[in-house]
């Protein structure tokens, strides 16, 4: 499986409106992070999309992605749902729907959000549907998984997919370790981990609850993302070890 980092940054990405770039050099590229997203390949061809982040558009035409085949939400934050109306594009050439799956709490919220995307509007057609993942065990030859985890007063969901023997997961937006996340990504080849900061956060993991994750969890690669202004791109790079890869937008790992 190959995975595609398409955003890499927190919910007001780097820089910050104001070219407010904190402590991360200006002059380095992977320091210029869009909200968080990802998409994963598999040797079949079959892709999926996780998140609709923001800055899903040019996310798309960076990585030159024009088809998809199903969509997971994490949760309906801002950050990475309100991209969502960038999937009528790839809506276009398909003889339906782009399959998506959410949780119950958050399939239900994006309905009431947008609602014309999932039952379509004034005689444009439904974009994508959306199903709850309470049944769901495998989607266009993609293993999947998934848990709740927390996220300072609410949840998020991470996913784990399997495909080729292999296996990729997401685990955004979480600010504590619990059980249900070190069997979920136990043994991992490759997890994405929120890594908002060095400091403790009350919604969100900072390096060290990444690091204890990963370790915790066995996994074999660890790429941080949802990365703030704070997290220089080669300070970080320098400080972790080799087995940790600094998250970048458009980077690609095939594991």
């Amino acid at each position: 499986m190959k995975l595609i980092v398409l955003g890499s940054g927190t919910s007001t990405g780097v820089p910050r409106v104001g070219n407010d770039w904190g402590d991360c050099d200006p002059n380095e590229p992977r320091n210029r992070r869009s909200r968080v997203s990802i998409a994963i390949e598999s040797n079949e061809g079959k892709r999926i999309l996780v998140d609709t982040s923001t800055d899903l558009r040019q996310q798309l035409l960076d990585n030159n992605i024009d088809r998809l085949d199903g969509v997971f939400w994490t949760h309906d934050h801002a950050d990475h749902c309100h991209g969502i109306d960038d999937l009528r594009v790839l809506r276009y050439d398909r003889g339906g729907p782009i399959p998506g799956f959410a949780s119950k709490d958050t399939a239900y919220r994006l309905r009431q959000r947008f609602g014309y995307i999932f039952a379509g509007q004034h005689g444009y057609p439904t974009i994508a549907t959306l199903e709850t993942l309470d049944r769901l065990r495998m989607h266009a030859g993609f293993g999947v998984e998934w848990c709740q985890m927390p996220h300072g007063p609410g949840e998020t969901t991470g996913y784990r997919f399997d495909a080729d023997g292999k296996s990729i997961a997401y685990s955004t937006d979480y600010s504590e370790i619990t059980d249900d996340m070190i069997e979920l990504y136990e043994g991992v080849d490759i997890l994405v981990s929120d890594c908002l900061k060095r400091e403790p956060h009350p919604t969100h993991a900072n390096l060290a609850l990444a690091m204890e994750l990963a370790e915790r969890a066995n996994v074999g690669k660890l790429v941080l993302s949802h990365l703030d202004k704070t997290m220089d791109y080669a300070t970080l790079e320098a400080e972790t070890p080799d087995h940790v890869i600094v998250g970048y937008d458009g980077l690609e790992i095939t594991a």
